[in-house]
């Protein structure tokens, strides 16, 4: 799962590059190190918890299958989600440092939130500030609670979201969207996936990982 490079459909080798077993030195590092957050119930870096129900991905990845946290059909109440917290934060430790996240669906909505949480001293507490997001397919959460502390004061960290016209949490991650400082959006008219990049998605995926790159170098 700790792949050395890990790109989208493969249409750039600088997206995000995954840790190797242990720590590396950040000094000799030259690419951003992105932890990848799977969405519900899919692959890498697998959650914390068996899957409680059918994965959209079966046939296409064997099982098992994972998710980070469970909640009711309202999205009102999350069961599990501060050991999913913990869980993050082992793995960052143990396979860290890492610049960001990139998450996807479920992965995208904890990545999302996890600055903000972080800050208020939530969750991570013991592994440094994340510095960069990427977003695809990702909402704001329901919970009043946690919403409270994840997106209040904005969320300042650079950030990319990935919004599908077709997806049907659209509308969410555009309120989400309304919870970061400058954020940069890429639209593709697809579902909720990973899209291929057009030109113009590619060119502000790129330019916004160069600009990782040359602060993290």
């Amino acid at each position: 799962m700790y792949g050395q490079t890990m790109n989208i459909h493969q249409q750039t080798n600088s997206v995000a590059t995954m840790a190797g077993e242990g720590s590396a030195n950040a000094n000799q590092r030259k690419l951003p190190r992105f932890l990848c957050l799977h969405g519900f119930r899919t692959i890498f870096v697998d959650a914390p918890f068996p899957s409680q129900g059918k994965s959209e991905v079966e046939g296409i990845f064997d099982p098992p299958y994972y998710e980070w946290y469970q909640f009711n059909k309202e999205l009102k109440e999350y069961e599990n989600f501060d050991k999913c917290l913990e869980y993050i934060q082992e793995c960052m430790i143990k396979h860290g440092p890492f610049d960001g996240l990139l998450g996807f669906s479920q992965g995208a909505i904890l990545s999302g939130a996890l600055p903000g949480l972080q800050d208020k001293g939530v969750g991570l507490t013991k592994v440094p500030k994340l510095k960069y997001l990427i977003i695809i397919g990702g909402a704001k959460m329901q919970i009043k609670s946690l919403a409270e502390k994840a997106y209040s004061p904005a969320i300042t960290c650079p950030s990319v979201h990935f919004l599908g016209e077709k997806d049907f949490l659209k509308p969410s991650g555009m309120k989400l969207l309304e919870s970061y400082v400058d954020p940069v959006v890429i639209h593709h008219p697809k579902g909720h996936t990973i899209p291929r990049f057009d030109e113009k998605g590619l060119e502000s995926m790129l330019s916004f990982i160069e600009k990782v790159q040359a602060e993290i170098s």
